[in-house]
């Protein structure tokens, strides 16, 4: 059973910049994603990446968090611009796919996740 480990998070003033990673125990070929939760609200996709580095991204994201994945089985989301609304707990995930085209950010499609990392953003 793969196992995801999240890290990086912690706290920023808005404008800043914060890099989560998420060490997978075992590599694959699948769609992998971060994902966020706010207090009180729903986990949302927040950027997905297919096997061949396609790339996709919540509008709210869009321009400021980059997603990217190396060959140590490290998932990476970097965090600009940061905004108080982005406060939230972050989580990585496998999807139960792989694909060379873009990758859903459904929660419902990724069944191996992190234990993940809080992000508070100040302003």
């Amino acid at each position: 059973q793969v196992q995801l480990v999240e890290s990086g998070g912690g706290s920023a003033q808005a404008g800043g910049s914060l890099r989560l990673a998420c060490r997978a125990s075992v590599g694959s070929n699948y769609c992998m994603g971060w994902f966020r939760q706010a207090p009180g609200k729903e986990r949302e996709g927040v950027a997905s990446i297919s096997m061949t580095g396609r790339t996709e991204y919540a509008d709210s994201v869009k321009g400021r968090f980059s997603i990217s994945r190396d060959n140590t089985n490290t998932l990476y989301l970097q965090m600009n611009n940061l905004k108080p609304e982005d406060t939230a707990m972050y989580y990585c995930a496998r999807a139960s796919y792989g694909s060379v085209g873009l990758c859903s950010r459904l929660t419902s499609e990724y069944d191996v996740w992190g234990q993940g990392t809080q992000v508070t953003v100040s302003s």
